[in-house]
């Protein structure tokens, strides 16, 4: 088969994929800063920024997605079933992250910094301990996010090497 996913999915998958790694690790990271830390400031805006361009690259992602015609999906009716519900689980998770992050930056009612470049506006506190509530949803959310990422690259893997088939290769772009 000759059919692969296009350049600009490949790209927008990859970037995407080392950004969640990096942004996972930096919130870890990040739990741990004190106000003394020359860090303190500066690491949360970073986190901030990297996360809303991360959401306009999600949004280009779906929208290309929606445009373009998949590859040829390998393995079983099971397999393929749940390749689709993770895909979607995948696409979801990232979409709370993007909100629940949102909400707690934007609880104080000031908008969030994009590298100084722009500004994305706050609607404040839309609920009562916004901040705390979206805080909890965005750790357990990008736990989640980590744990079923890595059951995807099993897959990948998986197919790869035990099954043999070409799903890893139309995102490697080795053929």
């Amino acid at each position: 088969m000759n059919f692969r996913w296009p350049r600009r999915i490949v790209i927008l998958h990859w970037v995407s994929a080392f950004t969640v790694i990096g942004m996972f690790a930096s919130g870890l990271w990040m739990v741990d800063l004190t106000y003394y830390s020359d860090w303190y400031k500066t690491a949360p805006h970073w986190h901030k920024s990297v996360g809303l361009l991360l959401f306009a690259i999600t949004a280009l992602r779906l929208m290309a997605r929606a445009v373009t015609s998949r590859p040829p999906s390998f393995g079983n009716t099971v397999e393929k079933t749940l390749s689709h519900v993770g895909h979607a689980l995948l696409y979801t998770l990232m979409i709370a992250l993007f909100i629940s992050g949102y909400l707690i930056s934007t609880a104080d009612g000031r908008a969030i910094d994009v590298f100084n470049w722009f500004s994305v506006p706050a609607f404040g506190e839309l609920f009562e301990n916004q901040e705390v509530i979206a805080g909890d949803a965005h750790f357990y959310i990008a736990w989640s996010l980590i744990v079923l990422s890595t059951i995807h690259v099993i897959a990948a893997l998986k197919h790869h090497f035990l099954s043999k088939d070409d799903t890893l290769k139309q995102m490697l772009r080795l053929r």
